[in-house]
């Protein structure tokens, strides 16, 4: 069943020189995550941020920290996140070969566990360890950049993953990331998304338009 709807501002697109303020207002203005990107100009082209920034900016926000790791291998790397306050890691198929151990591995740390799926991953990626992760990220753009238009087969990626989710019977996470503004996220929602993961469409504005940008991703 679809859960309510939360809404993940992707620090991607704050501004890196006041992190911690710029988490703490979009907590004030309502956001339920906090999704954290990172990436290792390797597995996608961009470079972003280590466990250390995420450790800095942990004592700034009680919300849940949805941390992507687009990092490969990605296995080495599990328990560092895990220690600097990670509470959703989510990761690729793609990122290591066996993705039900690195499953395994997250859980080993007491966090959640996610797959996210690129444009070009089909959602059988996730067939046969649905029943073993708490969220599903669907890429609505390539990863690596924000601010990249929305891909709109990410809609029917999302129709069939809701149907996938419902089977299992379990409370999973189905989040949608890139391009979302509140037109996208509207579609989103009616396909079967329940958590928007939004950088630009948060964060235009500055702090003042945060709470109204929030709300209108929420549809209201």
């Amino acid at each position: 069943m679809q859960q309510p709807v939360r809404i993940a501002p992707s620090i991607l697109s704050a501004d890196f020189a006041r992190l911690g303020e710029e988490l703490r207002a979009v907590d004030k203005a309502g956001a339920d995550y906090v999704h954290i990107d990172v990436m290792d100009g390797h597995f996608v082209p961009n470079l972003t941020i280590g466990p250390g920034v995420v450790k800095a900016l942990r004592p700034h926000s009680k919300k849940v920290f949805d941390v992507h790791l687009m990092i490969a291998p990605v296995d080495p790397y599990v328990a560092a996140f895990a220690e600097a306050g990670a509470d959703i890691i989510t990761v690729h198929p793609e990122a290591g070969p066996h993705l039900h151990r690195t499953i395994q591995l997250i859980r080993q740390h007491g966090k959640k566990p996610g797959v996210s799926l690129n444009p070009g991953t089909p959602v059988a990626a996730i067939a046969n360890v649905l029943t073993e992760i708490e969220m599903v990220l669907v890429m609505s753009v390539n990863p690596g950049f924000g601010g990249q238009a929305f891909i709109p087969s990410a809609l029917d990626k999302l129709k069939d993953l809701r149907r996938m989710i419902d089977a299992t019977g379990r409370k999973i996470d189905l989040s949608i990331d890139g391009g979302i503004n509140a037109d996208t996220a509207h579609q989103a929602v009616a396909a079967g998304a329940d958590v928007l993961v939004a950088g630009t469409a948060t964060f235009s504005g500055g702090e003042a338009a945060y709470a109204g940008n929030i709300r209108r991703l929420r549809g209201g």
